[in-house]
């Protein structure tokens, strides 16, 4: 029994021995940044301006953490004689982190674009009803979203970079008429 024994605990040691000579590779967290890869899930971020409140991503998202409320509004007829068209307006987009399992389901199903992986991770709350974010906070998300990668170098710029420097200038404080 000893000639079973004897052969496994030297290796034992000897695997000790080894990782004791290797430099140790602790993260750091609170105080250096982890280096994340890019398109990395972290929030989900939400363009308002895409958003025509289909209620698609509600609908298939299998924890039912995605609260939409929206109304219609009348469009005046853009030629004489035509029919006033009705179209949704967002009043109110909200996810409940607490109970989002991050499957991206809600993502892929958006005709519109309006949804997108932030690569944002540190959104930890100290009551967990804080967790459901809005979609002013869902907005904020939206400048953390990495630009994807154009298909062809003469393709146009993303529409997401358009959306967000056109909500910059609206939302820009002091800006003047003529600027």
């Amino acid at each position: 029994m000893a000639d079973g024994i004897l052969p496994g605990l030297v290796k034992g040691m000897a695997t000790t021995a080894r990782s004791l000579t290797r430099h140790a590779h602790t993260a750091e967290y609170p105080d250096v940044s982890p280096a994340l890869p890019s398109r990395s899930r972290g929030v989900i971020a939400l363009t308002e301006e895409n958003c025509t409140s289909c209620m698609l991503c509600a609908r298939e998202c299998p924890d039912w953490c995605i609260y939409i409320d929206s109304h219609k509004e009348e469009v005046a007829p853009t030629t004489p004689g035509g029919r006033a068209r009705q179209r949704n307006v967002l009043d109110r987009f909200a996810i409940d982190f607490s109970l989002c399992m991050y499957c991206g389901i809600c993502i892929e199903v958006c005709p519109f674009d309006a949804l997108h992986w932030s690569p944002e991770f540190e959104y930890a709350e100290l009551d967990i009803r804080e967790l459901t974010h809005e979609k002013d906070r869902l907005r904020e998300w939206m400048w953390t979203v990495p630009a994807p990668a154009a298909l062809d170098e003469h393709a146009e710029p993303a529409k997401e970079i358009g959306v967000a420097e056109k909500a910059a200038e609206r939302d820009r404080p002091g800006k003047s008429e003529g600027s």
